[in-house]
């Protein structure tokens, strides 16, 4: 059937030498399509309408409401710092920690005198993210003049929210999970 000659090897060492040919010239792609009508694109897309801003809410409580919120009103008036601390942890959405920022906001009351100029910034960020009233002035005069009055208001605002201030952002995360089903977390490569 197979036969065993020397000439059959012969032929395998002739071909096997052999070197390829180069390929050959084929026309390159353009990557342009070729159609019978064209169409034409401008170069820049016309501007779309600015999105209209979401109208703004009042906060759910006032800022002279402090005794409905007796325990934090005796907290922020003692230590503002555990206060602005879990206000901005929340605030946040958990990249700082409640003791960096009170530790901060402590460091800069020691130094400064005035924490306000810190805190301010918070309650702005906070009114941005839920849209709310800047009132009854702007938010650097009020943490000035009203620190213990602006930090229980937007202590109160978080809580309404339904925010449990004392277990910090990821503990609400996690309470509000609960019971909720995941896909397991599949570690990524090849494993044996």
């Amino acid at each position: 059937m197979y036969s065993n000659s020397n000439s059959d090897s012969t032929d395998y060492q002739k071909f096997s030498d052999a070197t390829a040919s180069p390929p050959r010239d084929y026309t390159t792609p353009t990557g342009i399509p070729v159609s019978s009508t064209q169409t034409f694109y401008s170069e820049k897309p016309e501007p779309r309408p600015p999105l209209p801003p979401k109208p703004q809410v009042p906060w759910s409580t006032g800022l002279c409401g402090c005794f409905s919120d007796f325990r934090n009103c005796c907290l922020t008036f003692w230590c503002p710092c555990i206060t602005f601390g879990r206000i901005s942890e929340i605030v946040d959405k958990g990249s700082s920690s409640c003791i960096q920022n009170g530790a901060l906001y402590t460091l800069i009351a020691c130094v400064t005198g005035c924490p306000c100029f810190y805190s301010c910034f918070y309650r702005s960020k906070m009114r941005q993210q839920y849209s709310l009233h800047e009132s009854p002035c702007c938010d650097c005069l009020l943490h000035c003049f009203c620190e213990s009055c602006a930090l229980c208001q937007e202590y109160r605002e978080l809580k309404n929210r339904g925010f449990d201030m004392t277990i910090g952002w990821h503990g609400n995360v996690e309470r509000q999970n609960r019971g909720i089903a995941k896909a397991p977390i599949v570690e990524g490569g090849m494993t044996r």
